[in-house]
């Protein structure tokens, strides 16, 4: 059990400080930004179950209930594999911090869940109270495309029950009917991928955890990978020009060109679709997806190992 305990916190360190730095200096996330989302999802996961199987059986070796709750079905040779007899001072104390891990984990993503729907709510309030009114004999309900009179052309998906795109009537006045499809794509790109989750996750694990590189670069790089992400769904449907003009027009009151830090990743994004970056080839993304697919089964495989080997 020591052994498994050491392997687990190896590869949550490696997965949690050096991968992630050499992930944030590639240049490939850029042309798959699909693919680099799902690559850091799997470092997460990868984390999070280190994480949880080393406190199951840590805890499994300091109390006996836990061991006898968790190996109540297993032959008792598989017990015996694991060597639970005993507990060492040092998987009491690791035990009890990833216990007050757990708990911290929970806390955050509770706590982010709970504001998210505060701000949302307080987000549908305002609107409600901006949205003119229906003309008579029109239903009440709000549809899925939400016009609101604003000077600045602006156009945001809402997530929630009913999901939301809202559009300004300075969005409409300025784009072009082209440019104002690439923008509502863009928008449908975030809602179909559910990119909300993802960013309350990142979120909630860097405000958590801000002295873990893993979590801070997890929130970072999503932040840009979702809109890069969006970016490319919009551009297959009108097309690179299109999209990059419609990203402009949108955002010029904003500096959209400017070098700010505010505004570098809307430069990014405009640069990016007037010189598309070549793509990785089918070969590459499926190779690509398998292996970071396959990086979270590793704690489970040192976990189960010593069980395998005592069956006969």
């Amino acid at each position: 059990m020591t052994y498994c305990l050491l392997l687990l916190s190896v590869v949550a360190v490696t997965a949690a400080v050096p991968v992630p730095r050499a992930l944030t200096r590639a240049k490939w996330p850029e042309r798959e930004p699909v693919v680099a989302l799902w690559v850091w999802q799997c470092l997460v996961a990868t984390v999070l179950l280190c994480c949880l199987t080393a406190l199951a059986l840590g805890a499994a070796a300091v109390f006996g209930t836990v061991r006898a709750q968790l190996f109540a079905p297993a032959p008792p040779a598989v017990t015996a594999a694991y060597d639970l007899s005993h507990a060492s001072p040092w998987t009491t104390v690791l035990t009890m911090l990833l216990a007050c891990g757990a708990a911290w984990t929970t806390a955050v993503l509770g706590r982010e869940l709970v504001e998210a729907r505060r701000r949302r709510a307080r987000a549908r309030a305002h609107l409600r109270d901006r949205a003119p009114d229906l003309p008579a004999g029109l239903p009440e309900g709000r549809g899925p495309l939400l016009v609101l009179e604003e000077e600045y052309p602006d156009a945001w998906w809402m997530p929630g029950s009913p999901p939301q795109l809202i559009v300004t009537t300075g969005a409409l006045r300025r784009l072009t009917d082209h440019q104002l499809d690439a923008v509502l794509t863009h928008e449908r790109g975030h809602a179909r991928a559910r990119h909300d989750w993802l960013l309350h996750l990142s979120a909630a694990l860097a405000a958590g955890f801000p002295r873990v590189p893993l979590f801070a670069h997890f929130c970072e790089q999503t932040h840009r990978l979702v809109e890069l992400s969006a970016d490319d769904t919009a551009s297959r449907r009108c097309g690179h020009l299109t999209t990059a003009l419609a990203l402009i027009e949108l955002n010029q009151h904003r500096g959209v060109l400017s070098c700010s830090s505010s505004h570098r990743l809307l430069g990014e994004r405009v640069d990016r679709l007037l010189e598309p970056p070549p793509r990785l080839g089918r070969r590459h993304r499926a190779l690509t997806t398998a292996a970071a697919s396959l990086v979270p089964l590793v704690p489970l495989l040192i976990t189960f190992a010593p069980g395998l080997t005592a069956l006969p």
